[in-house]
């Protein structure tokens, strides 16, 4: 059997400093370019995004669209899509040579698995490495019990957006996504994809992943703009996902267990905009660590226990202020006197890159 033809589905919005290195990352696959083919998808850019993606016309097909978000830009542009696999990546990341034949391989290799991912490298904004990314070893998942459940919370990352590629066959199941999905599409995507069809997650970084100050869902300095955006997206997932995976008859403790990471996340973002109580900063905040942390020193358990007696009497939108500035500082070195918490166990390895 030949390869399996591929669409390259590019997502953008206002991303004129990248998107060209992002669409020529494509372009330079050591793919042969009768095999696939590459759509824009402009989600309304203001800047000049679509002026920079015309330049590469008719080899690149740019669709234009009105500001709406990611799940929107997905809606639009995977029923566009030709190919019996489609790869996306977003319009500020870009991709490693092999990347295209080495997912592409694996689907013709695996012909009953949905959707693949993979390691990445973190970038700077201007393009340096920073870490590499990658999971211990290769996985795949099915969601066939509590265990891949678990596997499967902490590979997402390895599923973003600029490592996924899922066949067109699942896509279709799943679309339309969402619209409340303005970020985190990507998410809803690969969760319901495994759940259909199951993944499978490479251990090589095949993908950079740009950090920079227009990221909508990863931003350093608080933004209530952004974390609006981002609080909506989690609390659709939250609430569309868990249904969802029950109708394709995932098992609801998987259900569960699929779910807690989005709970605390949603529940955190809504509480740092000032809406809820200090009980549920008390209690989101001794929820997530109970599942970050498998063990703790008796130092750090009354660290802890501090910190939770400050959530109790602080208004959540201050307590979470103070969280981040305490975090931006890197002050946490500090809390290392009191000892420290042995976290739960990980499938990843993220190191600083050195050549």
């Amino acid at each position: 059997m030949g390869k399996p033809f591929a669409s390259v589905l590019i997502d953008t919005y206002n991303h004129e400093r990248f998107i060209e290195e992002a669409v020529v990352s494509v372009l330079e696959q050591d793919f042969p370019a009768s095999d696939r083919e590459i759509l824009v998808v402009d989600d309304g850019s203001t800047d000049r995004t679509p002026e920079i993606v015309r330049k590469f016309e008719p080899r690149v097909r740019l669709l234009r669209k009105e500001n709406g978000g990611q799940a929107s830009a997905f809606n639009a542009g995977i029923p566009e899509c030709s190919g019996e696999i489609v790869a996306f990546l977003d319009g500020d990341d870009w991709w490693e040579s092999r990347k295209l034949g080495v997912v592409v391989n694996e689907f013709a290799t695996y012909p009953e698995i949905g959707t693949v991912g993979h390691g990445l490298y973190e970038v700077d904004e201007q393009g340096r490495r920073l870490f590499v990314n990658v999971p211990d070893r290769r996985y795949s998942c099915r969601f066939s019990n509590l265990q891949e459940a678990r596997q499967f919370v902490e590979l997402r990352s390895f599923l973003g957006t600029s490592r996924l590629a899922a066949r067109r066959a699942v896509l279709v199941r799943v679309v339309p996504l969402p619209e409340a999905l303005l970020v985190e599409a990507d998410e809803f995507l690969a969760t319901l994809g495994t759940a259909f069809s199951g993944c499978i997650v490479l251990e090589q970084p095949l993908t950079s992943y740009r950090l920079h100050s227009g990221n909508q869902f990863q931003f350093a300095e608080q933004d209530p703009r952004r974390e609006q955006r981002r609080s909506a997206s989690l609390d659709c997932l939250v609430n569309a996902l868990p249904p969802l995976l029950s109708a394709a008859g995932v098992a609801p403790p998987i259900v569960e267990s699929l779910a807690l990471p989005n709970c605390i996340d949603s529940t955190r973002s809504r509480l740092a905009l000032g809406r809820g109580w200090p009980w549920e900063t008390v209690r989101v905040e001794r929820k997530a660590y109970c599942n970050a942390y498998k063990d703790a020193s008796f130092g750090y358990r009354l660290f802890h226990a501090a910190v939770l007696a400050v959530a109790c009497i602080t208004p959540p939108h201050l307590f979470y202020k103070a969280r981040h500035w305490y975090s931006a500082r890197h002050l946490a070195r500090f809390r290392g006197y009191a000892g420290k918490p042995v976290p739960a166990d990980s499938l990843v390895i993220r190191k600083a890159w050195s050549p």
